[in-house]
C-alpha cells in the first residue's frame, strides 16, 4: 500500500493512507473495542486476511499512526498502541460512525456507541 502523496492536497494524502476500509477498522479496533494484538484484529467479523493485515498494520506504523512493542505480560506478542497522530483521528471516526448511524442501516446498539464517541470526541476537540 503506498502512501506517496500524488498531490498536496491534504483530503487526497489522508485518503491515500486511510482511504481503504481495512485501515480505518483497524483503529477502530484499537479504539472502540480496545484490541491491541494481531489475532485479537483477525478475530473483527469483517474478516480481514492475516497477509492483509500485517500491511495495513506496518504502513500505519511507518506512518506514525501506531506503535509496535513486546507485551510485557507474554513475550511472543506484540502490542499495537495509537500515538497522537492515532489518537487525532478520533473525531474522523467517531464523525464516520455517526453519518452511517444516521444514513445506513446500522445496528441499534453500535449506534448509540458511536454517538457515545462522537460525544467523547467533540469535548476532545474543544479542550
Amino acid at each position: 500500500m503506498s502512501t506517496r502523496g500524488k498531490s498536496g492536497c491534504p483530503i487526497n494524502l489522508s485518503l491515500e493512507l486511510l482511504g481503504d476500509r481495512w485501515t480505518l477498522l483497524i483503529i477502530r479496533d484499537l479504539v472502540f473495542a480496545g484490541k491491541k494484538h494481531f489475532r485479537e484484529f483477525l478475530q473483527s467479523d469483517e474478516g480481514i486476511s492475516s497477509r492483509t493485515l500485517a500491511e495495513r498494520l506496518q504502513t500505519l506504523q511507518d506512518e506514525g499512526i501506531l506503535t509496535r512493542s513486546d507485551d510485557p505480560t507474554h513475550g511472543l506478542k506484540t502490542v499495537y498502541r495509537l500515538t497522537e497522530a492515532g489518537i487525532d483521528l478520533l473525531p474522523v471516526l467517531a464523525t464516520l460512525g455517526a453519518w452511517g448511524s444516521k444514513h445506513r442501516r446500522a445496528d441499534d446498539k453500535l449506534s448509540r456507541i458511536a454517538g457515545d464517541w462522537r460525544r467523547v470526541a467533540r469535548q476532545r476537540s474543544i479542550a
